[in-house]
């Protein structure tokens, strides 16, 4: 007896040791089995969290201030939307807008991440819950400098601690009715952010109030892969601690369904289904009992509706250790089922030991009693033997049967996991379709926009066509005057102007007339120049300056001696009454003189400079030259009269210092020269800037 006692304080002081090393392990949660084990102390709650990454960091702090573990188990990844330009695009035109629908605080961070300016004043945002208007604030955007509108929550905590509000798609609703009015989306446009698919409930019901609805996708859901270190506290947990499950979401749920599938066992998908869960909305808990979890308790909105639920959601009495024996926890059901009095097997203690007795009491005081007791003890043995065995038969049939309806339920479950499958590649397949029917839907309403647009260009007036037209034909003439300087063309244009307009009644249209008619005059009065043949006339100066010769250059004849035939001496001597030979020695004097003469060819330079040009400087004085008639030609061209004036004297002065004056080509050069500068002053050319205000003004009445 002393040695059974040792053992057993050996065995408490082990199940100590390990629930603190599980304790430690497991973050504090698995003291639950030594809680269960004495009965002295309540076991710790833990909560898993299925919110997505990040975002239950608040209510984790709550949780624990009330001593409450938390684990983190996200059901759900929140990722950029796959295509973001139609949610850029609607952000770039809020003022097109009467009112902005954010469904959740993640489309409310993921627009924001994208919307750089300042949100406005006037415009009204509905949001779904208090958590969304918490974000919200966060950006920036909280009452009263600008509008929020979302369902009203009405608590009295004394009386029953009823929610007053439906935080989802129909409270919002009624709370934008009673905000803005029945009547008030009438032809108005509404933006809805959300992420990828959803309800359609609340775009319909604004649909159906005469609102032209537009949802844009902010973000897209993603079933997230837990680490290996999370699926063993997960594991810890079903194996018999207290904790409760929190879901946030109808889609987290499906999720957890799914995970539990591929990485649970059939005992722990069991217990799972047991285990106490707690959602925020009667649609989340619908979606969970659909898929065969057993607890549920709605807790409303709000973080701290939340807590309460979770505090209240399962208590240490209520927390069962799962077998690890199938078979044993089969037949532990069964026992249980057969007599729901007892207790369960986890609560049932070993039998109390005896009390100890001196070896004198055990002594017998009669002889005559030992064959009747070790008689007794013989048919106790026989019978608790027979006893056994047939026991031991009945368990085993039991388990038998017992093992053939597992079989059952699990070909049953495999088929029903086949036509899970397949219903959900039937859902896949239909939100496909849905996807394409709404980007066709898309183009249609994008076609829509452009026919509505199409028609209000077709409803302008005939005067708007006829002065639209107008002011096209001035624009175009205006702007060929100023590039060509063509008068006749612009004329020609004023006046095909004037007799549209001759048509038109409109008091405006006189007054356009008449300044059309005042340009029509300048532009009569204004002399007619040649700006092409003026051009022309300098490129052909510039293909002739490579001919000039310069003033040292010029080629001289080859000379040979000439004098005039020698008179008669006896006809001269005659007539003037000198003496012959006198006669004969002038005429021969005179014709050596004629002979020297014709010999010699004197030409006059008034620049000393150009005799002293080198012939290699010859070629960087004649492209000074064409750069000068090039410069001049462009300034003739833009009508730059200054310009030109000045390139054309800098170009002549060159001309007649450092080129020959007798030569032909200098002359027809200088000639050309001559004829552009006297045309120069006629380069100027009048604008139609009179009838181009007269229409501007029209169109800005207009």
């Amino acid at each position: 007896m002393a040695a059974g006692a040792q053992d057993n304080r050996q065995t408490a002081s082990s199940a100590d040791a390990a629930s603190d090393a599980h304790r430690d392990a497991g973050g504090g949660v698995g003291r639950a089995a030594e809680d269960q084990t004495h009965g002295t102390r309540p076991s710790r709650l833990t909560v898993v969290l299925t919110r997505p990454a990040g975002q239950s960091g608040q209510l984790a702090a709550q949780l624990a201030q009330e001593g409450v573990a938390t684990v983190d188990f996200p059901l759900i990844d929140i990722a950029p939307a796959a295509d973001e330009g139609p949610l850029n695009a609607a952000l770039a035109a809020l003022e097109h807008y009467a009112l902005v629908v954010f469904v959740s605080p993640n489309a409310i961070d993921a627009a924001f991440a994208r919307f750089n300016a300042i949100w406005p004043h006037a415009l009204p945002i509905g949001v779904v819950g208090p958590g969304s208007v918490a974000t919200l604030a966060r950006h920036g955007v909280a009452a009263p400098a600008y509008r929020v509108i979302s369902p009203s929550t009405h608590v009295d905590d004394d009386k029953n601690g009823n929610d007053g509000a439906r935080f989802d798609s129909e409270g919002l609703y009624a709370a934008l009715e009673a905000a803005l009015g029945a009547n008030a989306f009438d032809g108005k446009r509404v933006l809805i952010v959300r992420g990828d698919g959803g309800r359609e409930w609340l775009a319909d019901r604004l649909r159906e109030a005469g609102a032209e609805v537009e949802a844009v996708a902010a973000y897209r859901r993603i079933v997230p892969e837990p680490s290996v270190r999370v699926w063993e506290r997960i594991h810890a947990l079903l194996a018999g601690e207290p904790h409760v499950w929190l879901v946030t979401s109808s889609e987290g749920v499906r999720n957890l369904h799914e995970l539990a599938r591929d990485h649970l066992t059939a005992v722990e998908q069991a217990q799972l289904r047991r285990a106490p869960f707690v959602a925020p909305h009667p649609r989340i808990a619908e979606t969970a009992r659909a898929l065969g979890f057993d607890s549920i308790t709605v807790s409303g909105a709000g973080d701290q509706r939340i807590v309460r639920a979770l505090l209240s959601a399962v208590t240490p009495s209520e927390v069962q250790p799962v077998q690890t024996n199938p078979a044993y926890a089969r037949m532990t059901d069964s026992t249980a089922s057969t007599n729901p009095s007892s207790p369960p097997a986890a609560a049932r203690s070993l039998p109390p030991n005896q009390p100890f007795t001196p070896f004198e009491a055990q002594q017998p005081r009669r002889r005559g009693g030992t064959g009747l007791l070790w008689l007794v003890i013989v048919v106790v043995l026989c019978a608790a033997v027979a006893g056994g065995l047939a026991l031991n038969r009945k368990l085993i049939r039991l388990d038998q049967e017992l093992t053939k309806r597992q079989q059952i339920n699990d070909a049953q479950t495999a088929e029903l996991r086949v036509k899970t499958e397949q219903a959900l590649a039937t859902v896949r397949g239909v939100d496909t379709q849905m996807a394409q029917l709404e980007g066709k839907l898309a183009d249609a309403q994008n076609a829509q926009q452009a026919l509505q647009q199409q028609y209000a260009d077709l409803a302008r007036n005939r005067d708007d066509w006829t002065m639209a037209e107008v002011g096209q034909m001035l624009s175009s003439a205006s702007e060929q005057l100023q590039l060509t300087g063509n008068t006749q063309l612009a004329l020609f244009a004023l006046q095909s102007a004037d007799t549209r307009l001759a048509a038109s009644d409109s008091p405006q249209a006189l007054t356009v007339r008449k300044a059309i008619g005042e340009d029509i005059d300048k532009l009569k009065a204004a002399p007619s120049t040649d700006l092409t043949g003026l051009a022309i006339k300098l490129d052909n100066a510039i293909e002739m300056v490579d001919a000039l010769p310069l003033a040292g250059e010029a080629p001289i004849a080859h000379a040979t001696p000439h004098a005039t035939a020698p008179a008669n001496t006896d006809k001269v001597a005659a007539a003037t009454g000198e003496p012959h030979w006198k006669v004969w020695w002038h005429g021969f004097v005179s014709g050596i003189g004629e002979q020297l003469v014709s010999l010699v060819q004197v030409r006059r330079i008034d620049n000393a400079e150009a005799m002293m040009v080198a012939p290699d400087q010859g070629y960087f004085l004649r492209e000074n030259l064409k750069l000068r008639l090039l410069s001049a030609r462009l300034a003739l061209l833009s009508r730059n009269e200054t310009t030109l004036r000045s390139d054309l004297h800098a170009a002549d002065a060159t001309l007649a210092r450092y080129f020959d004056a007798s030569s032909k080509n200098t002359q027809t050069v200088r000639e050309l020269v001559k004829e552009v500068d006297d045309a120069a002053g006629a380069v100027q050319v009048p604008n139609l800037d009179t009838s181009l205000q007269a229409v501007h003004q029209y169109r800005s009445r207009s």
